[in-house]
């Protein structure tokens, strides 16, 4: 995309069709640099459509492409990811024209997947009715709304931008009908807040209300922008033969799967790692924003509920019980290791400050992992092949090898073996690290 999208001054300026389109790569092997970050959303970034949300949890689009070109040849599988996330394996087999599924537990981040897959619909429609919101999103009434918000939001933006993105906001809720080409303005307004905030961002999408940036967005061009970038995507979607060919389903993995069984042919997904990241708390600005929480205490109910146990966060809520969890049959093929892992990590929490629940997250986890690895087993036919974005983890400085363990755990549900390709190594600068245990992340492939 050029930056004269950042130009524009109004809709009626944008040419889709005559406008430069960055378009993905062309098959063919990744080079070096791509390969070791084909566990990241970072290639993502300068992607059409991917692009519309920047959701730091993923992996690269185009090594998903390829892989399901290598998997199949000229005829192309029936793909699943069942850890949705921001779509990029949807997005990815849509592109080269594999069906596809997905699930997504997160209800918020599921919500964003969905409006992405919405790019087959009218950009000129799109454009027309979102330069109606900003008319009058820009003709409201001054107020100060300061006194009226969540202490996240008034923390997160300056007066004057809050007025803003309220004015949007309120005039998309006041004026949005039920149709789909609203769920994209919903997402352009979601997608702007993050840039149009003058506080940091951590790498894992946390807000840090005490960290400060040299530049923002004012909402109105933000937003603008957003939908420029959003139709032209749009438009190049269909001009580069994108099929719809993905269903997506707002389903926790470790349920019974809404689709038939031995249906499956590649998976191709990356998991939650286990290693303390709190999903619900990466999208608390903009579910706050849309008033869906009112503060981290709701996040709860609202997201960990829902989703894998991969923090202490969850673990810590639920007040789970070690023992307990240790005596799922499930667990069996790495019971020893695990009990010893998680012993470990509850007599050394002892000795800390904050007491994390490490110990009871980490059962939990490979507890619900299991679980998927049987939901799997159901839905893939014979001779079926998974691939999970793994990294292992070190929780107080005890190592846990996700990778090994999530294999095994692969087996025992009915897969035939499982091997692992290191993409990168992590956790190797060590400069202010609370541990100096290295770590890796990379490719667990699976197959059966």
């Amino acid at each position: 995309m050029s930056c004269e999208i950042c130009e524009m001054k109004n809709f009626s300026q944008l040419d889709l069709f005559s406008m430069n389109r960055l378009s993905p790569g062309q098959g063919g092997s990744l080079n070096s640099l791509q390969e070791s970050r084909s566990g990241t959303f970072t290639d993502n970034l300068r992607l059409p459509i991917h692009r519309w949300f920047r959701y730091s949890a993923g992996f690269s689009s185009e090594w998903v492409e390829q892989s399901i070109k290598d998997f199949s040849g000229t005829q192309r599988p029936v793909v699943l990811d069942p850890f949705v996330g921001s779509g990029t394996t949807l997005l990815a087999a849509e592109k080269v024209g594999a069906v596809v599924y997905g699930y997504e537990s997160h209800p918020f981040v599921y919500r964003i997947a969905t409006a992405k897959l919405l790019w087959h619909l009218d950009e000129h429609h799109l454009l027309k009715i979102s330069r109606s919101l900003l008319d009058h999103a820009r003709t409201r009434k001054s107020q100060n709304v300061s006194g009226q918000l969540p202490e996240l939001l008034i923390k997160s933006f300056t007066p004057e931008t809050l007025e803003r993105l309220v004015a949007l906001r309120d005039t998309y809720t006041e004026t949005c009908q039920e149709t789909e080409e609203w769920q994209l303005v919903w997402l352009a307004i979601t997608a702007i807040l993050r840039s149009c905030s003058y506080v940091g961002t951590a790498q894992w999408q946390y807000v840090l209300p005490n960290k400060r940036k040299a530049t923002t967005l004012d909402p109105f061009q933000a937003f603008e922008a957003k939908v420029l970038e959003m139709a032209s995507d749009m438009a190049f979607a269909k001009q580069s033969g994108f099929r719809q060919t993905a269903t997506v389903f707002l389903r926790d993995a470790r349920e019974p799967a809404p689709i038939a069984n031995d249906t499956v042919a590649l998976v191709i997904t990356s998991p939650p790692y286990p290693n303390n990241y709190d999903y619900a708390d990466a999208t608390r600005l903009e579910m706050t924003f849309w008033g869906e929480v009112s503060s981290w205490g709701d996040l709860q109910h609202a997201v960990r509920q829902f989703i894998v146990r991969s923090c202490s966060q969850h673990a810590a809520a639920e007040r789970l019980n070690l023992e307990e969890l240790l005596q799922d049959a499930a667990l069996g093929p790495i019971h020893a290791e695990l009990t010893d892992v998680c012993h470990q990590l509850a007599e050394i929490r002892l000795t800390k400050g904050g007491k994390k629940t490490y110990h009871t997250m980490i059962a939990a986890y490979f507890a619900d992992m299991a679980k998927v690895f049987l939901r799997l087993r159901s839905v893939c036919r014979a001779g079926a092949q998974i691939c999970f974005v793994v990294g292992d983890s070190a929780p107080y400085g005890v190592y846990v090898p996700a990778d090994v363990w999530l294999g095994h755990l692969a087996v025992a549900a009915g897969f035939d073996s499982f091997s692992f390709e290191k993409v990168r190594d992590r956790n190797v600068k060590w400069k202010n690290r609370k541990h100096r245990v290295p770590l890796h992340e990379g490719r667990l492939w699976i197959k059966g």
